[in-house]
This record gives structure tokens, C-alpha cells and sequence, in this order.
């Protein structure tokens, strides 16, 4: 009772009530939500903090910047929620606060599409070389769970596509990447999907910031060329899937394209079936059939795998079979 009386009163006044309602519409910074309501930073931020504290917002950072959302766990993530919904549809400081974050959103469109532009060309350059890539979308569809997921993980997401692609077949998803810019690539396009149970982070596929055993399923989709340990990106991806859990690996076959590394700083020219079996061993992973899609002149590969199941495992949300799974 306590706790709940003291979750009511954080979100007891007019400010920190505006602020749930704009977090709920996607992850905002100080600084936009400092515009948005036109108050000073140190306001604005004190009650950020409360609404925090209380449960009711999360926060992560993002290099020196700080995002806040409406909460997603927890005792007061619900209650959150409840409050939002309460709030009338035509009220008319709402519906200010909406038109200026709806600015906000275009502004942010605009820059993700600058960048976009200006790296276009050399992304088109590499898909030129390989199958399209609607044909291993629907092959990783084809290996993911009928039933979906509960939570998914893309490491390395990049623009956000594989959220995109996989955004219905799951609960929840989470997309991290280092590059700011293509984070802010991959939050507009979720937007732009309506994709809201989908989010990105910035964070570092060695060191994921997550505690063990917290996915149902990790994608890997072209990264691991461009990493200085591919085994250590395995192993660390291994480690956050739950007993049963899937991960998906999708990358090139071994190649003899030097341009590639020279001009786009590919460090590895592909991946032989036998090396990605070998570092999902070391860390735990049972490999399942592997998918080859053949282009001209790159193929590339899926290499599905689940983590082994615990000596005493407490039943996985969503565990997968490698029965009837296409190679």
C-alpha cells in the first residue's frame, strides 16, 4: 500500500503527469523534453528523476546523452500505463506538448535521412553483390519460431531492419549498436512502423549490458565481418540466451573479395560452416542445420543455434527445435 501510495504521488502534478504522457510515445531526451514543455533543464530534469525513482520511467544513456521512455517492467510499469490511458484526449496542454514532440520527430526524420543518403551508395554497392536481401528475410523467418518470442535481442542492428523484420513475431525486442547515427537511423524508422514494443541501445556487443539468460532469441545479422573477435561477439551473445534459446547468425561464406575489406572495412572475407560450429561450441551453442544462399558472387550464409539446456533448468519461455528446419 505504501508503495503504491508513493507511486500515485510521484506522478501528482502537472509536469511529471506531461512528462508520462510524452514518454509514453517514444524515448526522448532531456533536452527535447526541456523544449517540449518549456522549462529549464534543471527542473525538468528533477522531475525525471522522481518519476524514475518511482518506477513509473526508464532511463538509459546513450554516450553523454540520456533517454527516458515509459517503464516496461516493474511493479509501476502497468500503473504507468493506466495513467497515460487516463489522461482525455483533448486536453488541450496535451495536445500542445504532442504537436511540438511531433516537430521534434520530423526534425530527427530529417537527419536520419541525410544519413542515410550520404551512406546509401555504399551499402547498395555491397547488396549488389549477394542474393536479395528479401530472400534471407524470409529465410530467417523461416527458421524463427512459429509461435514467436517473448524477447528478442539484434546485436549490431544497425538501421533497425531486422527489428522491422522480426518486430511481429515478438513480445519485446531490443537493437544495440555503438554508431549514434544509425541509432538514430533505426529509432526513426521504428517509429515510422509503429513498432513501439521495439527499442535500440547504445551498448558494446562484447560486454552486452544485459544479465545472463535474459532473451529468447539473439540475431547476428552482418556483423561479425567487421569484428576484431568473432568468437567473443558468439560468446557473449550465448551468454544473455535463455536454456533453449535461438541465436541466428547470418553472415557471408568465405570469399576472395579484397574491396571489401580495403573499401569497407571488412576484416574478415566470410566464414566457413565449420569455424561459426566451432566458437557456438566453446560457448554452449548446439548448431543446427546451416542455410546457404548463393549470389553472384558472395553467398551468404544463416547458421542457426540454440543454447544447451541447463543441468536444471527452469522451462524456457520460448524453446526451439531444429526439427523441419530448411537447409
Amino acid at each position: 500500500m505504501d508503495d503504491l501510495l508513493a507511486t500515485l504521488k510521484a506522478a501528482a502534478e502537472t509536469t511529471r503527469l506531461r512528462l508520462l504522457a510524452l514518454c509514453a510515445h517514444g524515448e526522448l531526451t532531456v533536452t527535447e523534453l526541456t523544449q517540449i514543455l518549456g522549462q529549464s533543464q534543471p527542473r525538468v530534469s528533477r522531475h525525471l528523476k522522481l518519476l524514475c525513482d518511482a518506477g513509473l520511467l526508464d532511463r538509459f544513456r546513450e554516450g553523454t546523452f540520456a533517454f527516458y521512455r515509459l517503464a516496461e517492467k516493474g511493479a509501476s510499469a502497468e500503473l504507468a500505463r493506466v495513467l497515460v490511458d487516463a489522461i482525455p484526449d483533448d486536453d488541450a496542454t496535451l495536445k500542445l506538448d504532442l504537436e511540438r514532440l511531433e516537430a521534434i520527430k520530423r526534425a530527427r526524420s530529417e537527419t536520419a535521412a541525410a544519413y542515410f543518403r550520404e551512406n546509401a551508395a555504399r551499402w547498395h554497392e555491397i547488396r549488389s553483390l549477394h542474393i536479395a536481401e528479401g530472400e534471407v528475410e524470409a529465410a530467417l523467418l523461416r527458421l524463427f519460431p512459429e509461435g514467436g518470442v517473448e524477447e528478442l535481442l539484434d546485436i549490431g542492428t544497425g538501421t533497425g531492419r531486422m527489428l522491422e523484420v522480426l518486430g511481429g513475431h515478438v513480445h519485446r525486442a531490443i537493437g544495440v549498436d555503438q554508431s549514434r547515427e544509425m541509432l538514430a537511423v533505426a529509432r526513426n524508422r521504428l517509429e515510422e512502423a509503429g513498432l513501439r514494443h521495439c527499442h535500440v541501445r547504445q551498448a558494446d556487443m562484447y560486454q552486452l549490458p544485459f544479465p545472463s539468460g535474459s532473451f529468447d532469441a539473439a540475431v547476428i545479422h552482418q556483423v561479425l565481418h567487421y569484428t576484431e573477435s568473432p568468437a567473443g561477439v558468439l560468446g557473449e551473445a550465448a551468454r544473455v540466451l535463455r536454456p533453449g534459446g535461438l541465436l541466428l547468425v547470418v553472415d557471408f561464406a568465405p570469399h576472395h573479395l579484397e574491396a571489401l575489406r580495403e573499401e569497407h572495412a571488412h576484416r574478415r572475407l566470410g566464414f566457413s560452416d565449420q569455424e561459426v560450429a566451432g566458437w557456438c561450441r566453446q560457448s554452449g551453442l548446439d548448431c543446427g542445420p546451416v542455410v546457404h544462399l548463393p549470389g553472384d558472387p558472395l553467398t551468404v550464409s544463416i547458421w542457426p543455434a540454440t543454447r544447451a539446456a541447463a543441468a536444471h533448468p527452469t522451462p524456457p519461455k520460448t524453446a526451439f527445435s531444429f526439427s523441419g528446419v530448411p537447409s
